[in-house]
């Protein structure tokens, strides 16, 4: 193919992605007024609502825990769950939604894997995420603690930590240390980068992806998912074996 011909080449049209064959979402923001995330009750039902619509039979929403700035608790997450819970009952939505926790890599996270006080979902399934300026150091320590303490870590969207972009075996390590990668559908439309969409396509190519999420936490986010939808990339991913329908 010549530099023109490649240069003019239409990009090939999907039709949009079922996310029925994913049936969970197991990132998402939307217990109002407790993170970043959604604000108000009426937010989450909508999108809610909207997540069903695209197919997803379940959603596990993981506000952020983080020592210095996200004070959560499994008691300010779960009273915020009931009131999401109550809204969706009175807006007639029938779709199960439970709630577990984003972690951040932070000075108490190892006191909360010692004492097992963590929010699980699934097989004992614990979402955390790090850093995006840094690489964390003790990382590794971390993740032996975890799985030794009967813990299963998911790495949450690792497409997006640039420290990594340049040192692709990394993933490739994590995921032979038995981490799940869970990557954010929205990546794969450029969201965050093109780089960050270049990575995500990368680990696609590999099989690492051991979960997939939106990681929605307002209106923009469903905006993208929606164009998300028609990506290649995503249909090559549902394709392949991933944790989500078990949960």
């Amino acid at each position: 193919m010549g530099f023109l011909d490649k240069l003019f080449k239409k990009k090939e049209v999907f039709s949009k992605a079922d996310l029925g064959i994913l049936g969970t979402d197991m990132h998402s923001h939307l217990i109002p007024g407790i993170d970043d995330g959604v604000h108000t009750v009426k937010d989450a039902v909508a999108i809610i609502s909207n997540l069903k619509d695209l197919g997803l039979k379940k959603i596990i929403t993981t506000p952020h825990i983080m020592s210095d700035y996200y004070k959560n608790t499994a008691d300010t997450i779960n009273r915020g769950l009931d009131d999401v819970r109550e809204g969706l009952v009175k807006a007639n939505i029938d779709i199960t939604v439970e709630a577990a926790a984003e972690y951040y890599l932070d000075f108490e996270f190892e006191d909360k894997i010692a004492k097992k006080e963590l929010m699980t979902f699934g097989d004992n399934f614990v979402l955390v995420e790090v850093s995006f300026l840094n690489a964390p150091e003790s990382l590794n320590r971390t993740i032996f603690n975890m799985q030794l303490a009967g813990y299963k870590p998911v790495l949450a969207h690792p497409e997006r930590y640039p420290f990594w972009h340049h040192t692709f075996d990394r993933y490739r390590e994590l995921k032979d240390k038995g981490v799940i990668l869970q990557l954010n559908i929205n990546s794969l439309m450029g969201y965050y980068s093109p780089q960050m969409k270049g990575i995500a396509e990368k680990m696609i190519d590999e099989e690492l992806i051991g979960m997939l999420g939106t990681d929605c936490h307002g209106v923009r986010h469903m905006e993208a998912l929606e164009l998300s939808l028609t990506e290649g990339y995503l249909h090559k991913v549902l394709a392949q074996p991933l944790y989500n329908p078990t949960l």
